[in-house]
């Protein structure tokens, strides 16, 4: 029965078709942006992205200092290893593996704190920009926008691109907020 109904309404749509009346399908116009673009070019982006830096230069030194420590560390034991006496070297070891403990908390530490920052900032500007790219797409007939990252896109006309009209927006908006 269901082959039947498939052929028949193949034959009614090359009928058609022959007959020259195609099915005409609404116009779909479809948009596309680049969240992450918008969000590391637009000036509140920008802004952030100095934030999260000042968080990386202000921990470089205390890492830095660390790496310094447990190199120079791993240095004398390389050096020592052969003229240290066993219960020397243990107590060696296990120094170099407590300071290496610190250093790897330490980095996890910073890197948690970019993070938080990092989910902050998208936390705030994701709403905002959502709203941006629904009005476009309202004002300009939009059927469908999608982020180029959240959805797979393999190619997209730049005439349908519209990541600069929503940073242009962004933009405006956050100068707006302040």
């Amino acid at each position: 029965m269901k082959k039947i109904t498939v052929l028949n309404v193949s034959l009614l749509f090359v009928f058609l078709i022959c007959l020259g009346v195609a099915p005409v399908a609404a116009e779909e116009k479809i948009g596309f942006y680049d969240m992450d673009q918008v969000i590391r070019n637009s000036e509140a982006g920008k802004k952030s992205i100095g934030e999260i830096q000042r968080i990386v230069d202000k921990n470089r030194p205390a890492i830095q200092a660390k790496e310094e420590e447990l190199q120079k560390l791993k240095d004398e034991l390389e050096k020592q290893r052969s003229l240290m006496k066993p219960d020397v070297l243990k107590d060696k070891e296990v120094t170099y593996q407590k300071k290496f403990r610190d250093y790897q908390i330490l980095i996890k530490d910073s890197n948690e704190e970019l993070q938080a920052k990092q989910q902050d900032m998208v936390k705030d500007f994701v709403p905002e920009i959502m709203k941006i790219v629904k009005n476009i797409g309202e004002r300009e007939k939009y059927t469908l926008i999608i982020d180029v990252y959240t959805v797979p896109v393999a190619h997209w006309s730049k005439a349908h691109d519209l990541t600069k009209k929503v940073l242009d927006e962004f933009n405006r908006t956050f100068k707006a907020g302040k």
